[in-house]
């Protein structure tokens, strides 16, 4: 039971601290030199590459029907009928088949504000793009889907979570709760002040924290939590493990992007290049000094890669090279 609870609380604590957003505005970009690919997009701060557009699910998924997890701890005499949870990281079916990515649909997103009920709508409309693509992901690789619940708080402090309040577990940043599945973008964590009008960078945030949703529908995070548990959450080796974790978090967000601009909907150009150049974030300006999300050039180019190749297997970080995921 002890132990059962750690597992617990590691997932909780990697679900909050998640999208590690710059603090004063866009930076100069470093381009990886990772080695997990031979291939890079090179950038400044004024370019861009073009997304990969030949992104497909494979045709088995195209009418998957959603299927809603069991309760955790509901008391059953048979297993679930349906798709399940695989607790595996490397070698989790999502990333089963190298053709598995995201499909190129258009996305309908409300018109973005910095008030709260727009940046809301904003967000919900956000999250609807996101269920089309990863519903049919998930389906096509026998996981289970639900869409995440979403909370725009003013402030983290307002609300109290599964996960902690803020200030406490969750940081400063905004987070995916795995114990309720929420997303938590607090008005005042989305950093507002630095990106102003521009939308391409908050789609981006919800991007990742919604990867963290498709680990937690995939049973990734129940496999990280129980690694990170037998290593020491904050040994070398338990860091390590949250740096992949949020990687992969990043190089999901990137393939939405990616897929959604070349779809002909509200994710133009213009947005997809405001996230391209809004990932300069990470372990460099960390307040807490952990190296627990990745160096700057390294979520630049995690989330790069996953923007220009759109495969699951490509965000995979959990079988990269410890230097690319430093």
């Amino acid at each position: 039971m002890i132990v059962a609870v750690a597992v617990f609380a590691i997932v909780a604590v990697a679900g909050g601290l998640v999208a590690a957003v710059a603090l004063s505005g866009p930076r100069k970009q470093h381009v990886a030199d990772a080695g997990y690919s031979s291939t890079y997009p090179t950038t400044s701060d004024e370019t861009t590459t073009e997304a990969t557009t030949t992104a497909t699910t494979p045709s088995s998924a195209g009418e998957t029907t959603a299927t809603r997890r069991s309760q955790r701890g509901a008391p059953t005499s048979q297993p679930p009928a349906g798709p399940r949870s695989v607790a595996a990281t490397g070698d989790n079916p999502l990333f089963a088949r190298a053709d598995y990515g995201l499909q190129n649909i258009p996305c309908s997103l409300s018109r973005w504000a910095t008030d709260q009920d727009s940046a809301t709508r904003f967000f919900q409309s956000g999250i609807g793009c996101l269920d089309a693509m990863w519903s049919r992901m998930l389906g096509a690789a026998d996981l289970p889907f639900e869409t995440p619940k979403l909370a725009v708080p003013r402030s983290l402090s307002e609300s109290s979570t599964p996960c902690g309040s803020g200030g406490t577990t969750t940081g400063v940043t905004p987070f995916y709760c795995p114990a309720n599945d929420t997303i938590y973008l607090p008005m005042d964590r989305i950093e507002i002040e630095a990106w102003g009008n521009h939308p391409g960078p908050y789609l981006s945030i919800l991007a990742h924290e919604y990867g963290h949703h498709v680990q937690n529908l995939a049973g990734i995070s129940e496999a990280y939590g129980n690694q990170r548990y037998d290593a020491g959450a904050d040994s070398a080796a338990g860091l390590e493990l949250s740096r992949r974790m949020e990687l992969e978090a990043q190089c999901f967000s990137g393939m939405f992007l990616g897929s959604a601009s070349v779809s002909g909907g509200s994710v133009d150009k213009n947005l997809y290049n405001e996230a391209w150049n809004a990932q300069d974030r990470g372990d460099d300006y960390a307040r807490n000094g952990k190296r627990d999300h990745g160096s700057a050039k390294h979520n630049i180019s995690w989330w790069q890669h996953g923007a220009t190749k759109n495969r699951n297997q490509q965000c995979n970080t959990w079988l990269s090279n410890s230097g690319d995921v430093s």
